[in-house]
């Protein structure tokens, strides 16, 4: 971890455990979540998806893990 970067921890799924550097990212980007290509999932080259955990609280600011990102599935 870099001493100033952001960070969102992957919580479950096929990347548990993994930070996701979010530096920089706008509040509404971290809203969307992500669709990570992965080997590692139900479809090897496919994508996990990972979304805010509803109802924890994102601080605005860094550095370190700010957020986590719940597994909701994966796709092709």
């Amino acid at each position: 971890m870099l001493p100033h970067q952001t960070y969102a921890a992957l919580v479950g799924g096929p990347l548990d455990g993994l930070l996701l550097d979010i530096t920089g990212w706008r509040p509404e980007e971290i809203e969307d979540g992500v669709a990570l290509t992965t080997e590692l999932g139900r479809w090897p080259g496919g994508r996990a998806l990972y979304d805010p955990r509803p109802g924890e609280p994102r601080p605005p600011g860094g550095p370190g893990v700010v957020c986590r990102f719940q597994c909701s599935g994966d796709t092709p």
